[in-house]
């Protein structure tokens, strides 16, 4: 079943009239809210819900945490993000969403929005009228309060009545906190001794769960007469603040309070810097941030492990280890505290540092064998690099850095599918900060490079004119290097392969005298290389693209090494050679598939689809319906990448022969069909038909594994 819903860590207890009606909800409204105040268990209640409502929902039960989301700007690009629906155009996220769903039957779980009611509303309900397959569960603190909208008010869990509890019929609350006490304490038991105390304590926590589970967690050091008696001077302590709050939301400010009162001095200071991160952490960026002042950072582990055991911080487990994130209501807590100290400020600037620091090691990373495993560390730490990016766009005097960061993950916009939200962040910073400055001369020329792979030479052009001005005024050969490699890339999709051979040639020249070598200088030399061939200099071509082909295999990059692949196998096919050429571009496609790079996914598939029309052998005619599956798979792609072969004809040559080639040999109806069976292909499924696998049996999280390739044609010393 596709979608992606989280796992559930613990188990759920109670909500089975909830579940009911929310169930019935979902079936009969487009949209509807769980609301409620924090800690009463929205989030769970509405997971729950969508993971039973799957088998309604052929294409998917996805969840979109827009509490992460601190910017409505870029809430349609969190959608996008969460559904894996990579794309590269300079389109409004609404638009390329209504396009790439339509015709869906999928439920949409946007899960906190109460910091972006407008936001959400404005994009839910858009959502909605274009998509009629869409339903959307929402959970917010307060209604969104638009058109359609249905409302379940979720109430804390009953805790009984006082002087009835037995045993045998255990009321919801107090079923919480035994299943959560058993998790710190396995022999722990409901017993007719204890279950009207247990009960007592519910009702003074009012029955919301997350407060229930707090005082759950005391239970590895207090027994439950112990944690009343405790809670009730929290309760007089603690009740202060906003009269007009809600008798709710005091409870569970005061449950909260209570937990930070049990907290060592040192573990509540830990909490409030643990605020600064949005999203999920590791222990490293933890001993950074947070470390000092107070803080030895030698002792952070142990004071972080109290907070997990103390249930304030979540451990998860990922591909890198352990990590770590914070509810957001105890991070809203957190975060209250850091502010009423005047930390705030500090923490956010180290924050600042360590994603800097990240994305830095990121571009230095993406040149090696690492570059894999760089994708899907940087990926980990988006929000966080999100939430840096925002603050330094919104405090005075941080200009320049968010120049440097916006332009230093060029990597990852470009590399891992994130082109359009890149152009959003550099786009902000560039109009922050006019000042011809080194990070202006970086976010100007990635400026230019997102934008010419958008196939919007119309602001590509004058991005990098002006960073190659700036650089010959200011002496920045680094930064004139990269202005004229990119003005080689806007002549090349604008059908000027001459013109833009001579840009390659100059800018590889600037790059050896400098001694730059990374993935951008590799990337210059197979652009130089297909731009021979589309000249007809198959040799020159092949020399090229051989020598990067060589230099990939000689540092382990990858991403490089894929885009010279296609630019070999497209060499094999002009020389008659079906076999290796097919095999190259399979493998072109696999490695793209590593980085969600659209651009070069399309590419090969194209590529395929021409293929697939040449004979395999004497007597062997091509496969022209497979031709147009993959055209039509294809252009699904291209929809979320920009304009179809950047607009380019010459890019656009392989293309059009396959068209020729299939409208020839196929009826009206089967060239018609058979293209529109391909774009009904999601990009994993497409991926799978491309690399020869047929129909996609294994769902679209399989992933082909790779095959031999040919000898690859002889480097030789030019341009070396």
């Amino acid at each position: 079943m596709p979608g992606r819903l989280p796992a559930e860590v613990t188990s759920f207890v109670g909500r089975q009239p909830e579940l009911t009606e929310l169930a019935l909800l979902l079936a009969e409204r487009r949209l509807v809210t769980v609301t409620g105040p924090g800690g009463v268990g929205k989030s769970r209640l509405a997971l729950r819900a969508a993971a039973r409502a799957a088998g309604a929902f052929p294409d998917g039960t996805w969840l979109v945490e827009a509490a992460a989301v601190q910017d409505g700007q870029l809430l349609g690009h969190a959608v996008l993000e969460a559904l894996r629906l990579t794309d590269g155009t300079a389109r409004a996220p609404l638009e390329v969403l209504t396009e790439r769903l339509a015709g869906r039957r999928m439920l949409l779980v946007l899960d906190g929005c109460e910091h972006l009611v407008p936001a959400c509303a404005e994009l839910a309900v858009a959502l909605l009228r274009a998509l009629p397959g869409l339903r959307v569960l929402a959970t917010s603190r307060v209604a969104l309060r638009t058109a359609g909208e249905h409302l379940l008010n979720l109430a804390p869990l009953p805790v009984g009545t006082p002087g009835a509890i037995a045993p045998g019929a255990l009321p919801d609350a107090v079923l919480l906190f035994a299943d959560r006490a058993r998790a710190v304490l396995p022999s722990f038991a409901v017993t007719a001794a204890n279950a009207e105390g247990i009960a007592q304590l519910c009702r003074r926590l009012d029955g919301i769960p997350l407060a229930v589970e707090l005082a759950a967690g005391r239970l590895r050091a207090l027994s439950v007469e112990q944690i009343g008696a405790r809670l009730d001077d929290r309760f007089r302590l603690l009740t202060g603040g906003d009269p007009a709050a809600l008798p709710r939301h005091q409870t569970l400010r005061t449950t909260i309070g209570w937990s930070h009162e049990l907290c060592t001095e040192q573990e509540r200071l830990l909490w409030a810097r643990l605020s600064v991160f949005a999203g999920g952490f590791d222990l490293d960026a933890a001993e950074y941030v947070c470390g000092g002042a107070g803080v030895d950072p030698d002792e952070l582990l142990d004071l972080l492990t109290e907070l997990v055991a103390k249930s304030v911080v979540l451990r998860e487990d990922s591909p890198f280890g352990v990590r770590f994130r914070l509810l957001d209501t105890l991070r809203e807590y957190g975060l209250r505290w850091l502010r009423a100290a005047g930390e705030e400020h500090r923490l956010l600037c180290r924050h600042r540092d360590w994603y800097l620091g990240v994305a830095t090691w990121g571009e230095v990373e993406w040149f090696g064998p690492r570059q894999a495993e760089t994708a899907e560390r940087t990926g980990l730490a988006h929000t966080n690099l999100r939430a840096a990016l925002e603050f330094c766009l919104a405090e005075p005097g941080e200009e320049q850095i968010a120049l440097l960061m916006a332009g230093t993950l060029w990597f990852y916009w470009v590399g891992c599918g994130h082109l359009g939200e890149g152009r959003h962040w550099l786009d902000r910073a560039l109009a922050l900060a006019p000042e011809p400055t080194e990070a202006r001369a970086k976010a100007l020329w990635v400026t230019g490079y997102t934008a010419t792979l958008q196939g919007d030479l119309v602001s590509a052009r004058p991005a990098l004119e002006e960073c190659r001005r700036q650089a010959l005024a200011t002496g920045d050969d680094r930064a004139l290097a990269y202005a004229v490699h990119r003005q080689g890339c806007a002549a090349l999709i604008g059908d000027e392969p001459a013109r833009a051979a001579e840009l390659f040639e100059e800018a590889l020249w600037h790059y050896r005298t400098i001694g730059e070598l990374n993935s951008n200088v590799l990337m210059a030399m197979f652009e130089l290389g297909i731009a021979y061939l589309f000249q007809g200099d198959q040799e020159s071509g092949e020399l090229w693209l051989g020598q990067v082909r060589e230099l990939c295999e000689e540092h382990g990059e990858q991403w490089a090494y894929a885009y010279a692949l296609y630019a070999l196998a497209y060499s094999h096919w002009l020389n008659g050679e079906v076999r290796p050429a097919r095999t190259l571009a399979r493998e072109s496609v696999r490695l793209n598939h590593l980085f969600s790079d659209l651009l070069g996914i399309v590419l090969a598939i194209d590529l395929l689809a021409l293929l697939e029309t040449e004979p395999t052998g004497p007597g062997a005619p091509g496969d022209l319906r497979e031709a147009r599956v993959l055209q039509g798979a294809a252009h699904r792609i291209w929809q979320a990448v920009g304009k179809p072969f950047f607009g380019s004809r010459t890019f656009n040559g392989p293309h059009r022969a396959c068209e020729e080639r299939a409208g020839a040999g196929l009826t009206e109806q089967e060239y018609a069909d058979f293209f529109t069976t391909g774009t009904r292909l999601d990009l994993d499924a497409a991926v799978h038909r491309a690399l020869g696998g047929g129909e996609h049996p294994e769902g679209p999280g399989a992933r082909p594994g790779p095959g031999p390739l040919p000898p690859a044609p002889q480097p030789s010393p030019v341009g070396r």
